[in-house]
């Protein structure tokens, strides 16, 4: 008898290779561009990936300090690769160190265990969005001020938190698409709300209305973070199901409030803006065109939203309607209980009964 051979490890190169050590791999091409910074001849190429390129100081009023603000061009693109490899090294992180070792202890099945990795990721990267967009909108006082939306259009520069913001947004949707490929996904099942912030974080790009884009990510990631918290709790315990709720409640309040500030920035605000017209070179896009085109496609993805989210909330209650019906007609007997019938003991019984309540005469004429 044989020894059974041990499992190789798979080819340098090989599809599973590439699978197994693809965050090593990643970490590995972006600790080159990071050693690049070390060395005058490399330094000038390397810190175009690292840093926020594109600065331009800008003096507000004599009294006050000069402000750096921030513009987009196509060095932007090295900087979205290099947060992108950034995005891939975090993804690798959260699931060894977090998400692996609370599937250990649930004991999950294979669909659910995909779930609860899809669901875990998106809870973290909401979480860190939506803080970060807190705090970028206190800064800019949007509270107490919400002209501040198409004040001073065409917004064609920014602060340095707005611009980092968005290209770390940029990045880590860009990042998912490698990540199909590297979690052997054969079927690809992504989610229309999935899909609104990156279609929102494209257009800054061109900068292009991104105080806006700013305003209605925040509480969308609020939606989504809920969302994936409650199903990560459902996971874990099936009982908790009054997260999704709030969910439910919060999702529609969200569609509601995008729609009213896109109607207030596209129809009352920008058209009395003192920059009318339309300049590529100025970035500016005010025309009625532009404006009811950007307002029609907020409107529609907002209506298909909903419209997934109605088919999504019947769906749960059909199923929940056959549950409670199969319930009761297990819970009911399957046949009226029928009378019962008299044994044949007794019947035989009630015959001689019966039959001693004759009279003596009967009983003489019947044995003659």
């Amino acid at each position: 008898m044989g020894f059974r051979k041990k499992n190789k490890s798979p080819p340098v190169l090989s599809h599973e290779f590439v699978i197994q050590n693809h965050a090593d791999m990643v970490s590995c091409l972006a600790m080159i561009i990071l050693l690049g910074l070390m060395f005058e001849v490399t330094a000038k190429f390397a810190i175009m990936f690292i840093t926020v390129q594109y600065n331009v100081t800008q003096v507000l009023d004599e009294k006050s300090d000069p402000v750096n603000l921030y513009q987009y061009g196509p060095k932007d693109v090295a900087t979205v690769f290099f947060y992108l490899l950034i995005a891939v090294i975090l993804h690798a992180l959260i699931q060894e160190y977090i998400l692996d070792k609370m599937n250990r202890r649930l004991h999950l099945s294979k669909t659910k265990h995909s779930k609860f990795n899809e669901s875990g990721q998106l809870a973290a990267f909401y979480l860190f969005s939506f803080i970060w967009g807190c705090s970028i909108l206190t800064a800019e006082d949007f509270a107490t001020n919400p002209t501040f939306l198409w004040e001073g259009y065409p917004h064609t520069r920014m602060v340095f938190q707005v611009k980092f913001f968005y290209i770390c947004q940029i990045a880590y949707w860009l990042h998912a698409l490698p990540e199909l490929y590297f979690q052997k996904v054969r079927k690809v099942r992504m989610s229309f709300p999935s899909f609104f912030p990156f279609f929102f974080s494209f257009p800054k790009l061109i900068e292009f209305l991104h105080r806006l884009g700013l305003v209605l990510l925040v509480p969308h990631y609020l939606v989504e973070l809920l969302f994936h918290a409650s199903r990560l709790f459902y996971f874990s315990d099936e009982n908790k199901q009054k997260g999704f709720t709030l969910w439910a409640l919060l999702f529609v309040i969200a569609r509601l409030l995008t729609l009213t500030l896109s109607v207030l920035t596209f129809g009352f605000g920008l058209p009395r803006t003192e920059n009318q017209g339309f300049s590529l070179a100025e970035g500016n896009f005010n025309v009625l065109t532009i404006r009811m085109t950007c307002l029609a496609a907020i409107c529609l993805t907002q209506a298909w939203m909903m419209w997934k989210f109605i088919n999504f909330q019947l769906k749960k209650w059909r199923e929940h309607s056959q549950n409670q019906a199969s319930k009761k007609k297990a819970a009911s007997p399957k046949s009226k209980p029928h009378k019962r019938e008299p044994t044949r003991g007794g019947a035989a019984n009630g015959v001689v009964k019966s039959e001693d309540k004759t009279s003596p005469r009967a009983r003489k004429a019947k044995a003659s």
